[in-house]
């Protein structure tokens, strides 16, 4: 037992939960899946006897805190010496920082014509179906647009349409909250903390659009320099189980005619917060999109500031020329874009990308091309303004013991 364990975990529940890996390891699923059902109920149990001890109509302040650290949703941010709201907006400041930023040109080609990008039974139905969300700086709620959309749903519709016609986002809708969130269970420095962006609801909804609109169609025909066949994330046909599927039949299709395969799992260092924005426009630039709504992504990937609220208090907003705007709806979407041009340079060498989670196959055919493989995906990341961690990459190999030897 350590002092990272729930409040619900007892030593005999943690010998249970090692008790169904030993299972899992041993391909006895159904064993580790009776066993998964006890462990629940004696987490229920246990978690059930703790709250009976609280009255909720007299002490609601104690049942919310053992609701919390139930949960593992803290209340109140903790305090750590050096840590302040303005620190840490420095922190993430800097590191959202290009040192060679170049302000990505815009298409001299866009269409003079105003048309209808999105129409309004779109917006309606995104208003209508909002779900409670964080509310951004500009101070419009989600329960308050999705009540009146049956009101709002004409304007909002004008004001999409018009800001893709103008190319053109609103000052307003670039600026972010940023709420920082532990990584670990006790931070002590201003890495420890996870900086979760909180944009205007407004914005999220009209990246949404473009998103589905413009971005996802592209995906199905891209330019040869880009591909997203071997992308899991973040696209209309990947998912977890999809990556996991393709990992494993492309190792053992391998093992096929091999004695063994190499996967190496590639670390990228604040992978989401660094991209460069004009190799990521210069790819955006590639696909099969109006020249007005690649224009409308430059605006919206220039100008953008954050401020971090920490403690009760709320630093001073700081400029960033870098970075996919985590929290933002078209951020994911655009780092699939930005990762389609990292290819293999050895062919029958594959990779296989859950957003920035890259796994690198290598057959023991091509074991000595380890290096220069690694060596072409730490160059395309220097480009995109991203660093290789090398001591978080991590190699596993895979044997088949099935094989005569």
């Amino acid at each position: 037992m350590t002092d990272r364990d729930p409040d619900f975990v007892t030593p005999e529940i943690k010998a249970k939960l090692r008790r169904k890996n030993r299972l899992m390891r041993a391909g006895r699923v159904e064993e580790a899946g009776a066993l998964v059902e006890r462990i629940g109920k004696d987490i229920k149990r246990r978690s059930k006897t703790r709250f009976k001890k609280l009255d909720s109509k007299t002490g609601a302040k104690d049942m919310w805190t053992a609701v919390r650290q139930l949960t593992g949703r803290q209340h109140q941010q903790p305090a750590v010496d050096g840590v302040t709201a303005e620190s840490l907006n420095d922190h993430y400041a800097a590191i959202s920082t290009d040192s060679t930023y170049s302000q990505p040109p815009r298409k001299q080609s866009a269409s003079p014509i105003e048309l209808q990008y999105i129409s309004e039974w779109c917006v309606f139905k995104l208003l209508d179906n909002l779900h409670h969300t964080a509310t951004g700086l500009d101070g419009l709620p989600a329960w308050f647009l999705r009540l009146g959309a049956p009101a709002f749903y004409k304007p909002v519709c004008q004001l999409f349409n018009q800001s893709l016609y103008t190319s053109t986002v609103p000052e307003q809708w670039k600026c972010a909250r940023i709420r920082p969130a532990p990584k670990v269970s006790i931070p002590t420095r201003h890495a420890d903390f996870r900086p979760i962006s909180i944009t205007p609801v407004l914005t999220r909804i009209m990246e949404k659009s473009v998103v589905r609109r413009f971005l996802y169609p592209t995906f199905l025909s891209p330019p040869q320099i880009l591909s997203f066949s071997d992308q899991f994330a973040f696209r209309p046909t990947g998912s977890p189980a999809a990556a996991i599927i393709s990992l494993l039949h492309t190792v053992t299709s391998m093992l096929l005619s091999n004695p063994y395969v190499v996967v190496i799992s590639l670390d990228f260092s604040k992978a989401f917060d660094t991209v460069r924005h004009s190799t990521l426009l210069e790819k955006l630039a590639q696909l099969d999109t109006p020249d007005e709504v690649y224009n409308w992504l430059v605006d919206f990937f220039s100008g953008h500031t954050h401020c971090t609220v920490y403690r009760n208090q709320t630093s001073t907003l700081q400029s960033i020329n870098a970075s996919i705007i985590q929290g933002s709806a078209i951020g994911p979407a655009a780092y699939v874009v930005n990762a389609g041009d990292l290819h293999t340079v050895t062919p029958n060498n594959h990779l296989v990308k859950f957003a920035d989670d890259t796994y690198l196959i290598i057959p023991a055919s091509n074991l000595n091309s380890r290096s220069a493989e690694v060596d072409n995906i730490e160059t395309w990341a220097s480009t995109d303004n991203l660093t290789l961690n090398r001591t978080k990459t991590k190699k596993v190999v895979f044997v088949d013991t099935r094989r005569k030897r």
